[in-house]
């Protein structure tokens, strides 16, 4: 593959499409992002990917596009599932769509997959062979690289680490599931237990305010308590966390570790680390690039 094959990742999220160009080596070309349509019907969606694909590829250099969306993908990587807080969003063949549109190869995939294989080709994965990412924000989103390959199960919705089980008994989860990890550790939970924004319990607890160091604490022990479970199945050489609780990682990171310390066996978690994931937002449009690179090459 020559740096003629450049693509382009998207990634599709309630408020804003994040695009960028991207090299086969990883080098972004250009970046652009714009608003969502509202409401994100399929149809609204698709004509501002097009008109925003259009502008982060003037001259048409781009041979793929990787689309992320915020809900499983068909195995095949054809069609958006379920787009969670999207209206409408009910097997929407986006792929096919997109193809027709652009006449580019397109691949669609779950946002927080995009966001593991991101991680996985350029951020905090490139040490690790088997590791899992939790992306904590509205919801908790996860992804599984087995052997530096994305695990998306049988019919490609694997993977959904926020929705485990944490409390039989809890809150109900848009899922459908109750008392699910998302439902604890999510920065929708965190607003609903404290009435703040984890930036400002940051704050607080950078300052030494002893409810907010407190409320960290906690956190963090739930947290670890929801990873003890995935580190017992899944056994991998670290757990990143990636999304808008990880600035407050000092925090709560050493109340996780003493969770999983607690509840897993050491042969199970001999070796693990626990990270943050190191790409930011850009982790999604990385991810949706190098899925649109293995589209064309044909292997990841």
């Amino acid at each position: 593959m020559t740096n003629d094959h450049q693509v382009i990742g998207i990634d599709l999220g309630g408020s804003a499409i994040k695009l960028g160009r991207f090299l086969p080596d990883g080098t972004c070309l250009q970046s652009l992002t714009v608003p969502t349509p509202q409401p994100a019907t399929p149809t609204a969606v698709l004509l501002a990917m097009v008109e925003a694909i259009a502008q982060v590829d003037p001259q048409r250099q781009a041979v793929a596009i990787g689309v992320g969306t915020p809900g499983p993908a068909d195995a095949a990587g054809r069609i958006a599932k379920v787009a969670i807080n999207l209206p409408d969003w009910y097997n929407v063949p986006l792929a096919d769509w997109l193809e027709a549109k652009t006449g580019l190869p397109t691949v669609v995939a779950n946002d927080a997959n995009c966001a593991g294989v991101g991680e996985a080709w350029l951020g905090v994965g490139r040490k690790f062979k088997h590791f899992i990412l939790l992306t904590i924000g509205t919801g908790v989103g996860g992804a599984i690289i087995l052997d530096g390959k994305l695990f998306s199960g049988h019919r490609g919705a694997a993977g959904e680490l926020g929705l485990i089980t944490f409390n039989p008994d809890g809150p109900p989860c848009k899922s459908g599931n109750q008392g699910s990890l998302e439902q604890y550790v999510s920065v929708t939970a965190i607003r609903r237990r404290t009435g703040k924004e984890p930036a400002e319990l940051g704050a607080l607890a950078e300052a030494g305010d002893p409810a907010a160091l407190q409320f960290w604490s906690e956190y963090g022990k739930d947290l670890g308590a929801g990873l003890a479970s995935l580190v017992y199945v899944l056994s991998p050489e670290a757990v990143a966390i990636g999304g808008g609780a990880c600035a407050c990682a000092e925090f709560f990171f050493p109340a996780t570790w003493a969770e999983i310390e607690r509840r897993v066996e050491p042969c199970s978690r001999e070796g693990l680390q626990l990270v943050c994931a190191e790409l930011g937002n850009q982790a999604g449009i990385v991810g949706a690039a190098k899925l649109a690179l293995t589209k064309v090459v044909g292997n990841w």
